[in-house]
């Protein structure tokens, strides 16, 4: 589900390993922060995370909820609420290699990220949750106002609107651009550019950038894990999930995943 893939002493990639559409079940949760803390802890200094090519993630895996009761729903919104503590708080700077489709949660994996290339090529990308009936919790909305601004946040969250690569970079929602062919290569490069700084310096300064990402992501007690979990049962989210899910089951391209 997660592969770990090395790239010198000081930097370890992980891949969302699971075509055709990298969708996110809690294995891929649970795996992912595992990853996380095994990378921090192994001594690696900084991360990236990567999709499989032309996919880097379509977002939640909805056929895994659909009829599930409220504890194995909760379950599983829990960890993806932990997955973005650990993010928002890791020491490692996390760089993303965008390799294709990023849509809805596959999106805000890359919005924790400390920096985004997108690989060039027909993709959308954006935060389509509001197309099947959920709202986005405020905490979340937070780290994608950050990384955009108000304004880009709002035309992003409440149209739901997916974007081509050239649109994500215009409006801040990714960094670069660059051919899918030196994706990897160039997210590295990046990567390592940053780290030749002098490392108090740097952890510092990021410490500092980033405080406030942290101090939101502070404390799992404190984030509206129930409240979302309530919307999400709501009879009206699940007729439209419902239709998500047949719609995913007649197309290759889950374009409204949550």
């Amino acid at each position: 589900m997660i592969d770990m893939i090395e790239h010198g002493s000081d930097i370890i990639e992980l891949r969302i390993a699971r075509p055709p559409l990298n969708l996110i079940d809690i294995t891929v949760l649970k795996a992912l922060r595992s990853a996380l803390a095994e990378a921090e802890h192994a001594g690696y200094r900084g991360l990236m995370l990567s999709g499989v090519p032309g996919m880097f993630s379509s977002g939640v895996d909805i056929a895994s909820l659909i009829d599930a009761d409220r504890a194995t729903v909760r379950a599983y919104w829990e960890q993806v609420f932990l997955v973005a503590i650990d993010m928002a708080r890791s020491r490692l700077p996390i760089f993303a290699a965008i390799s294709g489709h990023c849509l809805a949660a596959g999106a805000l994996l890359a919005v924790f990220c400390d920096y985004r290339l997108m690989a060039r090529g027909g993709w959308r990308i954006g935060l389509n949750e509001v197309q099947v009936g959920v709202a986005l919790p405020a905490c979340f909305q937070y780290a994608v106002r950050r990384v955009v601004g108000a304004l880009n946040a709002e035309r992003l969250l409440v149209f739901g609107r997916l974007l081509e690569p050239a649109q994500a970079l215009e409006m801040g929602l990714v960094d670069e651009l660059v051919h899918p062919a030196n994706l990897i290569t160039s997210t590295r490069e990046r990567l390592q550019e940053l780290l030749l700084m002098p490392a108090h310096g740097l952890t510092e300064t990021r410490a500092i950038a980033r405080r406030d990402l942290c101090e939101v992501f502070a404390d799992m007690d404190v984030l509206p894990l129930d409240e979302f979990v309530d919307a999400f049962m709501l009879p009206e989210t699940q007729s439209v999930l419902r239709r998500v899910v047949s719609q995913m089951r007649r197309t290759t391209l889950n374009v409204t995943s949550v």
